[in-house]
């Protein structure tokens, strides 16, 4: 399969050509049906004659070129008329009716204060062009209205809020938020591809709209991406400043498969700067080594570092209801574990050679022993709850009772 991509240069174009390069290269196999042969990325850096090639090559078009924030009212009808009758003009004159793909907008719906936009009639105007063209040449056509996208490399302080949001909170610049209660439907750029790919597949999800909202329907004249998230502005603010707050608190916040959250932290986090990139972590040190936290949950406990010097011993004490996984990484220990009011202890030998995680059993009083003479034995450490110093529900008590003479 060829497939021609216009407006490549732009937000969505990159995510999409790189999503189909993974494809042709045999990078990304969760699309098996689907084999590229070539990708033809169209921008305003190509010459006429290459896109004439395009069309006539092409087994399927994504037409994602367009205007939206022109210096000029007159530029809507040029990007978003003009050039969509181009295009359908060349795909005519090779006879080529391949699938062809428009990005529209929800603002052709020509609704509530979309009613008098001119990029939303500009926008009307081509579709329009296409469910003619379909009707004429029996070519199949996918319209899709687009809502406000987000996500990697959009353009901030372009046309999109949260671009300019994650750009400006992660670069430590103000932001202005004049309604905190507007709300937004927002589309995840990986999910918006994962849509392209799918109509590539002749998968695509159809809809009829009820106003601005896109309501599933097999038989409905356009198309739509059917995940998307309504959200408010402040919303999306004091999320995002719990993400910039991470590297300080260590705190990771509820992020669930699939949520808006999730998503927006990815897209928070590609508009770091350099120094941002990394950050230190406080190591708690002393002369048996250090212990470092890395990460905390909102409702799954932390992870730590402990390094154990040469011949140390540290724990040796119990807890009544935390419990944790010890898994060491670098090394050679011994973990001893003894329930309380018994005598038996439980011997564990542990190794980075054979990496394998032990449970720290509630109501056990435990150790870790570096039994090196002379390296240091790495731990990485999980506790099921963040350490609250006033409950620490930690109490000191040696594993193995210390011998009399």
């Amino acid at each position: 399969m060829r497939i021609l991509v216009t407006g490549a240069a732009g937000f969505v174009g990159k995510n999409l050509c790189e999503a189909l390069k993974n494809i042709r290269d045999g990078k990304d196999r969760t699309h098996p049906a689907l084999t590229i042969e070539e990708i033809f990325e169209y921008d305003l850096n190509n010459t006429a004659e290459e896109l004439d090639s395009f069309c006539e090559k092409a087994d399927f078009v994504f037409n994602l070129a367009g205007v939206n924030r022109p210096v000029n009212p007159e530029e809507f009808v040029q990007g978003n008329v003009e050039f969509p009758n181009e295009l359908l003009s060349l795909l005519q004159k090779h006879s080529n009716n391949c699938p062809i793909m428009l990005a529209s907008s929800v603002q052709a719906t020509l609704v509530g204060r979309y009613a008098e936009g001119d990029y939303g009639k500009s926008k009307r105007a081509g579709e329009d062009l296409y469910f003619d063209y379909s009707a004429k040449t029996g070519a199949k056509v996918l319209v899709y209205r687009f809502p406000n996208i987000f996500g990697k490399w959009c353009r901030p302080n372009y046309n999109s809020a949260v671009a300019t949001f994650c750009n400006n909170i992660a670069n430590d610049l103000p932001i202005t938020v004049n309604n905190p209660e507007t709300q937004l439907e927002l589309l995840y750029i990986d999910d918006l591809v994962d849509e392209m790919l799918c109509a590539l597949e002749g998968k695509e999800h159809h809809c009829e709209f009820d106003g601005v909202n896109a309501v599933p329907c097999d038989s409905g004249k356009f198309c739509a991406v059917p995940v998307t998230h309504k959200v408010t502005l402040g919303e999306i603010t004091e999320l995002l400043y719990t993400f910039r707050k991470q590297p300080e608190t260590l705190l990771m916040p509820e992020i669930p498969h699939g949520s808006f959250a999730k998503k927006l932290y990815s897209t928070y986090l590609s508009y770091l700067p350099k120094e941002k990139v990394s950050f230190p972590l406080k190591m708690n040190v002393d002369a048996r080594g250090s212990f470092t936290e890395l990460l905390r949950t909102a409702n799954n406990g932390q992870f730590s570092v402990n390094i154990s010097k040469p011949g140390i011993t540290k724990g040796e004490h119990w807890h009544n209801t935390k419990w944790e996984f010890f898994i060491v990484v670098s090394g050679r220990g011994l973990i001893q574990m003894r329930k309380i009011g018994s005598d038996e202890v439980l011997n564990f030998e542990v190794s980075g050679e054979k990496i394998e995680a032990v449970h720290m059993l509630p109501g056990y009083t435990h150790n870790i022993i570096n039994l090196s003479d002379t390296e240091d034995m790495v731990t990485l450490m999980w506790a099921n709850e963040c350490f609250d110093p006033a409950k620490p529900d930690t109490f000191f008590e040696k594993v193995e009772a210390e011998k009399g003479c």
